[in-house]
């Protein structure tokens, strides 16, 4: 078992001297081999690692931000000559240039290490088959994880995403006992295997499932874990920060277990950039202490979120992140009202007769913000039955508005109308820019 106690399991004091002498370090080597980071820290007037008394002086280093990063693009953050880079991973650029990671030698083999921790703590051992069905190429996930649940001696087939049958087909015929996968790409997955016309015995031997690179609430993990028959672990990363492996639940699901030797956590108010208490919620701030590529100092990574440094019943004794409650960069502003798509499907996920598959669609009518929330449902025969059908789109808006405060438009539509997603879904689409109808 992957398990480095001596780490995992310090002492509170002995994991901030660590963190301290390990951050004055990696300010000293920012200043000294990034320009980006030199004139930052320079106008900042933090010129040596010894300014840094202490944790608290964390505060005052500059913040970096995902518009650092791709104005730098692609290796203006480098911290090593090229000739001493092993890698290149990088975002999908969806909005924009990519986000590039850089990767040294060691910074693999850390990583690693970090991935190892994660998937142990989550109940993988030398005994497990997990299959891998992210998308393999740039993105961080497939070989993050790959490489890590190797560290941990499981055996690894690197499906890649796609190819939806033949995913299924191995899960039954290679003995699958996890699955790696985008919550979007399980829950389909899920219904294919209700669909497949093999007993459920065919898919006994799965049981874990380490999913990861898109937000899952706890109705969706509930509805995964019962099309599925696995036991859903959630794992935190980014490419910014190097990958998968920052963060990850162990057996007990009660918060994601920080790897604090290497990434040092803290949480800002959004609006004031000042630091809240312990167990306050705010938006996640990251800087790695460890990595030797591109080093990152202060990233704001836009998820809200909140920290308990409490020991956990594991006796893992880092901080644990709660779940990613939303992202900044993911909220909608509607009416003045602040929503994150989390809060809509966790209505949608416990509302029965219809399924987990949703779309929200924003417009703009007579100069207002007007939210639509598409859903499928479970049982196309409710189409045929107006007050049925009435009945349930009211129960939904009313709920909505509960949890939202605000009005929207639900509707209905066929089961298996809405798109399946296989890498991370793209469940909004903003229309506010187009001419009203």
């Amino acid at each position: 078992m992957f398990f480095q106690k001596e780490i995992e399991t310090m002492k509170r004091a002995d994991i901030e001297a660590l963190q301290l002498e390990r951050l004055r370090r990696m300010v000293d080597y920012c200043y000294e081999n990034v320009p980006f980071y030199h004139a930052r820290l320079s106008q900042a007037g933090i010129t040596s690692g010894n300014k840094i008394k202490a944790l608290s002086d964390l505060q005052y280093i500059p913040f970096t931000t995902k518009e650092d990063i791709r104005d730098n693009y692609p290796f203006g953050l480098l911290a090593k000559p090229m000739k001493d880079i092993v890698r290149i991973h990088a975002s999908s650029g969806t909005t924009g240039k990519p986000t590039v990671g850089v990767y040294t030698k060691q910074d693999i083999d850390n990583w690693s290490d970090y991935v190892a921790r994660i998937v142990t703590a989550a109940g993988v051992t030398q005994e497990d088959i997990i299959q891998i069905s992210f998308g393999y190429g740039l993105f961080t996930g497939a070989l993050g994880l790959h490489f890590g649940l190797e560290k941990a001696g499981a055996t690894v087939i690197p499906a890649s995403s796609g190819n939806s049958e033949k995913q299924l087909m191995m899960l039954r015929d290679f003995g699958v006992t996890g699955l790696v996968a985008t919550p979007s790409y399980a829950l389909y997955l899920g219904e294919l295997v209700q669909e497949s016309g093999y007993p459920k015995e065919a898919y006994a031997k799965l049981r874990h499932g380490i999913l990861g690179s898109e937000g899952c609430t706890e109705q969706m993990r509930g509805r995964i874990e019962e099309t599925l028959g696995i036991r859903v672990t959630d794992n935190y990363g980014m490419t910014e920060l190097t990958g998968p492996g920052v963060s990850g639940e162990c057996e007990y699901r009660c918060g994601l277990h920080f790897a604090e030797d290497a990434f040092l956590p803290e949480i800002i108010d959004q609006e004031t950039l000042e630091q809240k208490a312990p167990g306050e919620a705010g938006e996640l701030v990251v800087t790695t202490l460890t990595r030797e590529g591109m080093p990152v100092l202060r990233y704001r990574t836009k998820d809200i979120t909140r920290l308990n440094y409490e020991p956990c019943r594991c006796g893992r004794t880092h901080v644990r992140m709660d779940k990613v409650m939303g992202r900044t960069d993911d909220m909608l502003i509607i009416k003045g009202v602040n929503v994150f798509p989390s809060q809509i499907e966790s209505v949608l996920v416990a509302t029965e007769n219809v399924g987990p598959h949703y779309q929200l669609v924003v417009r703009k009518k007579n100069f207002m913000d007007n939210l639509e929330v598409k859903v499928e449902l479970v049982d196309g025969s409710l189409l045929e039955s107006f007050g049925e059908l009435e009945s349930l789109q009211r129960k939904i808006h009313d709920r909505l508005k509960s949890v939202l405060g605000l009005e929207t438009r639900v509707t209905l539509v066929e089961p298996k109308s809405l798109e399946r997603f296989q890498g991370k879904a793209k469940r909004v689409l903003d229309l506010r820019n187009q001419p009203e109808e």
